[in-house]
């Protein structure tokens, strides 16, 4: 149920230096980075590669919102999700779409819960196998 969940830092460096050091005996490993003008975004992994646990910057004030992601079923399960979200009020962050700069499936759409905090519905479509010849 749970896809992954986001943590913003107020240092960074330090945060990446802490879950690497202490949950190191668990297989948790640094997996993605990318940059934004905020600073660094890091994707940590455990045996399975699979990006679970984010840190990015401090971002939005003085608040920490917590960043959690539901895996949904399907496509059309996201786009549902995301109507619900909408017709209870729900502040719209991003409509559903592909997101490509994550991963070439990855179909997600982003809205507030009542507590401000970044929900997501993510479906990740399973890459096509290759043409054989």
């Amino acid at each position: 149920m749970i896809d992954h969940l986001g943590l913003q830092a107020a240092d960074v460096a330090a945060a990446i230096a802490f879950y690497t050091r202490v949950f190191a005996p668990v297989g948790l490993r640094e997996a993605m980075r990318y940059e934004t003008p905020d600073g660094p975004v890091v994707g940590f992994a455990g045996p399975d590669g699979h990006p679970q646990l984010w840190v990015s910057p401090l971002a939005e004030g003085t608040e920490r919102p917590v960043h959690l992601a539901l895996r949904a079923p399907s496509r059309a399960a996201v786009d549902e999700v995301f109507a619900l979200a909408r017709d209870a009020g729900a502040e719209v962050l991003h409509e559903p779409r592909v997101w490509p700069e994550y991963h070439p499936g990855y179909y997600g759409a982003f809205f507030r819960d009542p507590d401000g905090n970044n929900v997501e519905a993510v479906h990740h479509t399973p890459p096509s196998p290759p043409v054989q010849d």
